[in-house]
Parts: structure tokens; C-alpha cells; sequence
């Protein structure tokens, strides 16, 4: 069976929220607006075959899907779209996408890129935070419904 995938109109509402934090109520990039716009042009039916989300290659139907929003100081964060671990339904993901390449401890650059992925992680947070607010369903919440079930059927 197949995740359910959210609807554009709420990816809609989870992009939105996004760039309102991400940019702290300014306008992102010319980049980022072109990706919008191509992805706004597209109809219900061909939403996920857009070319701005980019898809894990290895699985089809793709597994995840990411938008990459950027925010104002770090152009490479991404708005994830993924199944829950149950693998039943859909949540969202501000991924900070900043994890896979670090400076050495010893070079000139380290500290300033720690401070940068410092700010990602707070600024994914609220983002999904806001979501969570919002009622865009986030990992977090995932695991608070699926803990309370848990806790419901415990002996």
C-alpha cells in the first residue's frame, strides 16, 4: 500500500509557513521563487511530478520528496515531504540539509559553521513548530499520537 500523500493545498500551507519563518518576513531568492512558481503551475494531478521537488531516485514511487526553500542565511535548507514511519500517512520535515559536510575542527571556518548549523536546527524547530500550531501533521507529532496509542494498549 502506498503513503497518502499530502494535497498541494496543504503542502501550500506548509510552504507558506515556511518561507514566512525561513525568511522572517521577507522575500526569498529569484531561485526559489522560480522553483515556486514552476511548482504552482502545475494541477492537481502532475503536483508531484513537478521538477522543483526533487524525489529520492532509488524507490518508486518515490519515498520523499523535498522543496529546497533555503532561508536567510543558508540557501540548501528543504521543506521534506515523507511517510510516517508507519508508512501510512504523510508529514512534513524542515530539514536543515547541513549535516553531511562539516570543516575540519582545525580550520578557520569550523566555529562560523557550527553557528550556522546552530541556527538551522532552531529555525527548523520553529518552523515545525508552527506547523504543528497550524495542524500540518511533523515527526513530532507522529511520535506524541503514537506514544499516547502505546500508552492506551500498554499491559
Amino acid at each position: 500500500m502506498e503513503w497518502q500523500r499530502p494535497s498541494p493545498q496543504e503542502v501550500w500551507r506548509a510552504v507558506d509557513l515556511y518561507l514566512d519563518i525561513a525568511y522572517n518576513g521577507s522575500a526569498p531568492s529569484t531561485m526559489v521563487k522560480s522553483r515556486l512558481d514552476a511548482l504552482r503551475a502545475q494541477d492537481e494531478k502532475t503536483f508531484y511530478d513537478s521538477k522543483s521537488l526533487e524525489r529520492d531516485a532509488n524507490q518508486s514511487p518515490p519515498q520523499k520528496f523535498a522543496l529546497r526553500l533555503g532561508n536567510h542565511f543558508y540557501p540548501h535548507m528543504k521543506l521534506l515531504i515523507e511517510p510516517t514511519p508507519d508508512a501510512l500517512r504523510h508529514m512534513f520535515r524542515a530539514d536543515t540539509h547541513d549535516k553531511h559536510i562539516r570543516p575540519a575542527p582545525e580550520s578557520k571556518e569550523y566555529a562560523m559553521f557550527c553557528q550556522l548549523m546552530e541556527n538551522n536546527q532552531k529555525l527548523s524547530e520553529r518552523i515545525e513548530s508552527e506547523w504543528e500550531k497550524a495542524g500540518l501533521p511533523t515527526f513530532k507529532q507522529y511520535l506524541r499520537k503514537d506514544l499516547a496509542r502505546r500508552a492506551l494498549h500498554a499491559p
